[in-house]
């Protein structure tokens, strides 16, 4: 498996708006456009990881901030789920960005992230009513998780 940081953010842009739409066509929810990718990773505390076997199937978007890294979105092209690829890039990301803690918010409703994330140690720590808007005029709330760094976890990212 390959991952690596994105370093060209007008050049990868387009490339992960079509992942983050490939990724969330199943759940209809609105993919987030090429612009604002590229408005995102403008920014110089947003990094984003892409990882896959061949070609990218999958990335990771954070902002850093001084007490951990706050992921934005996570995607996994549906093909690629299941293989380890979601938790590489978390734990790629964390330990490239030496965060201490992650945090994120996901639909209450997404019962596949929220095992993902149980899985490895996020815990919920609030809700926010109504945050995401879903067809047909309803709305779900958002989870609140944060994970601290995993006990033995080192600040170097691990060379695949």
């Amino acid at each position: 498996m390959r991952l690596e940081e994105v370093t060209d953010a007008q050049k990868h842009a387009q490339k992960l708006a079509a992942l983050h739409a490939k990724s969330f066509a199943a759940r209809a929810e609105r993919a987030w456009s090429a612009q604002e990718f590229g408005d995102l990773l403008a920014q110089k505390n947003t990094h984003a990881f892409v990882g896959g076997q061949d070609d990218a199937q999958g990335f990771i978007l954070l902002q850093n901030q001084p007490d951990g890294a706050e992921i934005l979105t996570l995607a996994v092209l549906p093909a690629a789920r299941r293989a380890g690829l979601a938790r590489a890039l978390m734990a790629h990301a964390q330990k490239a960005l030496k965060a201490d803690k992650l945090w994120l918010d996901v639909a209450e409703d997404n019962e596949a992230a929220l095992a993902l994330y149980a899985a490895t140690g996020f815990r919920r720590t609030g809700r926010r009513s109504k945050y995401y808007k879903r067809a047909g005029n309803f709305s779900v709330d958002a989870l609140l998780m944060e994970r601290d760094r995993q006990e033995g976890e080192s600040d170097e990212p691990e060379s695949i």
